[in-house]
This record gives structure tokens, sequence and C-alpha cells, in this order.
């Protein structure tokens, strides 16, 4: 459990050297990481999504692709193609910007539903297959995409089976005066921040820590609890999409990590509440009563966690 704590504080301090004031936002992603999660940072332009994941990737010792997304990258760009070998009259595989340990993947909702779907598909199955042949993804495997909400022209929005898909959203949020002012102090100077950050940790590192969080105990009243949320998810007049198994059962694994991050080897009712919103809201589907009374999914999430008996005893 210590070691667990220790590797937070570390990765939180290294990735603070870059990123001002947004320890939840890494807290989070740290807890995606170590449940083998994919994770969607949604938020308005130039607050620092695309910074926040490259320092992620930098202060891990492992293999790191960037791939900016416009309308002409095809899903052989994403998974890989085969090629001629005239020497051997085979086939040989070249990897696509997939293969990689850790993906950002910057402005998903610019490429087209094609290539999104090649994407997400590999995601979901830790795999690429191409011409009938399967390649396994590199271990630990993370994709940190990048969405801006408020461009519409040239967009394409991912569809809710595909938003399903990630393990959580977060969003960074504006900078307060003083974080602002610090950092402007830092990148307007010589000193290049993201140049001079080091990695933290190995590959190994972070795999075993992904061990441990399938240890910590999740008691069957917390299972129920869980159960219960995405029960009444589904039948909120409000959403036209309650909560799905996936959701549900991310939501148990996130709740997990959060309390090996905070030291204990078991599973309280206030891990599944702190995570209920990244894990659970960007997989809603308001009904259009909802949306024309301005409601959010996050308003609605917590109706149902309100509404939702929370155990009191756990065993």
């Amino acid at each position: 459990m210590q070691v667990t704590q220790r590797f937070a504080q570390m990765l939180t301090k290294n990735v603070g050297k870059v990123i001002v004031g947004k320890e939840d936002a890494v807290e989070l992603m740290m807890i995606a990481l170590l449940c083998r999660g994919h994770v969607l940072i949604e938020d308005v332009p130039g607050v620092g999504k695309t910074t926040l994941a490259s320092a992620l990737a930098r202060s891990l010792d492992c293999s790191f692709k960037h791939i900016q997304f416009t309308a002409d990258i095809t899903p052989s760009d994403i998974t890989g193609f085969s090629i001629a070998n005239f020497k051997t009259g085979g086939l040989e595989y070249r990897p696509g910007m997939i293969m990689s340990q850790v993906v950002l993947a910057d402005e998903i909702n610019r490429t087209s539903p094609k290539t999104q779907s090649s994407l997400l598909e590999d995601m979901e199955e830790g795999q690429v297959s191409v011409d009938g042949v399967t390649y396994e993804m590199p271990r630990p495997f993370i994709v940190l995409a990048t969405q801006n909400p408020v461009d519409f022209v040239g967009t394409y929005p991912l569809p809710e089976a595909q938003l399903d898909r990630f393990f959580m959203r977060i969003s960074i949020g504006y900078p307060t005066a003083e974080e602002e002012a610090d950092i402007l102090e830092r990148y307007t100077g010589s000193a290049r921040p993201m140049e001079e950050l080091k990695p933290i940790c190995t590959s190994q590192d972070i795999l075993r820590l992904q061990q441990e969080v399938e240890k910590v105990y999740a008691s069957r009243e917390v299972r129920v609890y869980v159960s219960s949320i995405a029960a009444a998810s589904r039948k909120s007049g409000a959403l036209q999409l309650g909560v799905s198994t996936r959701a549900a059962i991310s939501l148990v694994r996130a709740a997990q990590a959060n309390a090996l991050l905070e030291g204990r080897d078991y599973v309280k009712p206030d891990d599944v509440q702190k995570l209920a919103e990244p894990v659970l809201a960007h997989r809603l589907v308001l009904s259009p009563e909802a949306r024309m009374r301005n409601m959010t999914a996050q308003r609605v999430l917590n109706n149902v966690l309100g509404s939702v008996q929370v155990p009191v005893k756990v065993k």
C-alpha cells in the first residue's frame, strides 16, 4: 500500500512540473491507468488537455505515440497494414500508430467514424487484426484521447456505444488567477518544462500495481450498491440510456484503485461516490424532455445517487 501511495505522490509531483493545479485530473488518469482503462479528456481549447496527456506519458518509461487526428487519417494508419516482402514471397506487417504502450489520440472527434471505430475496437480488444492475423498490444496499454466539445464544424461526435469504451471522462477546467500566473511564469521564459520531464516508473512497476488493484476487496454490499445505482439510472425518466453493465464493472474497478491509492485494501461507498461522475456521466444519454429542461448528465446522475440507499456497514 505504501509503495502505491509513494508512486502516486511521485507521479503527481512529476506531472506538476508541467501542469499547474490539476492534481485531481492527474489522480483520475492514474486510476484509469491502474485499471487498464482509457481516458477521454474533454474540455475547451487551450486549457492543457494535450499537455496533461503528454506529461503523463513522459512520466512513464513506456513507448509513446502521438496521433493528431484529421479527416484524412485512415484505419490502416491506426492499425497498420501488410506489405509484400519480395525476398520471402510473403506478407510483412508494418505496425500502425496504435502499437504503443501510451497513445495520445489528439482531437479524436476530427477523424471519420470509420477511423474512430477502428481505434476504439483496438482499445476494447487490446489487439489488432490485419489480414486475418492478430497482433497483441504492448503492456501496459492506455489511450488518452482529447476532444473539444465547443467545436462542431468538421467534427464527428462519438456515438454512445463508442463513448462507453472509455473507462472515464475528465475535464480540466480553467486555472485560477494564481495558477495562471504561475503558468505564464513557467512558459514565457527560456525554460522548457516538458522537455525536462523524466520518467519515474517502468512498465513493470505499472503492471505490478495493476495486479494489486485486483486484490482490493469489494464486499457484496458495495457491489449491490453499484448495481442499485445502475438499476436506478435505467428507471430514471430523465435518461434515455442508463448505466451499462460494463460501466458498473468499471465503477467497481475504479473504486478499488482509489482505495489502493488511499492506502486501503477494501472499498468503501465513498470510493464509489467519488468515482461515479468521471466513470458514468459520459455514458448516460438524456431524454428529450431532460434536454429541453437544460438538465445535464452530471445533475441527473447526482439525483440517481441520491435516490439509492448507501450501505451503512461494509463487510
